[in-house]
């Protein structure tokens, strides 16, 4: 299966993830499954840094590509399939990242890893 991480499901994991449910650990621990991670999140971590509400332990630059390959996941690209994709989604969830994330796991035939129930509402298939 392949699993398209949350933006705080992969700051969680990298974090040890405690905070994750042992649904979602046993599902990103699984060789098995492939794990993606959105540009979108990447984006969205850059933001939250430069608004002062996140902290890495290294510079974004550094921390993304080095949690990445430590960890196996795949950084999956925003297309313009994704792109065109939000443009049909309902407004259950105004949130511009996660709705990229709806997309792209629709687009993609994805399941989510996230704690935030929302993504039911679009179909998408919820790991948590």
């Amino acid at each position: 299966m392949r699993l398209l991480l949350d933006t705080h499901v992969f700051l969680w994991w990298v974090d040890g993830g405690a905070r994750l449910s042992r649904k979602a650990r046993a599902a990103i621990a699984d060789p098995k499954h492939a794990c993606l991670v959105s540009l979108a999140s990447c984006w969205e971590i850059a933001v939250k840094l430069s608004l002062g509400k996140l902290k890495l332990a290294a510079p974004v630059e550094r921390f993304l590509p080095e949690q990445l390959a430590a960890n196996g996941f795949t950084p999956l690209p925003i297309d313009l399939r994704h792109v065109a994709r939000v443009a049909e989604l309902p407004f259950h969830h105004r949130d511009p990242f996660d709705r990229l994330l709806i997309a792209q796991a629709l687009a993609e035939e994805l399941a989510v890893v996230s704690a935030d129930a929302v993504f039911l509402k679009y179909g998408v298939k919820r790991i948590w």
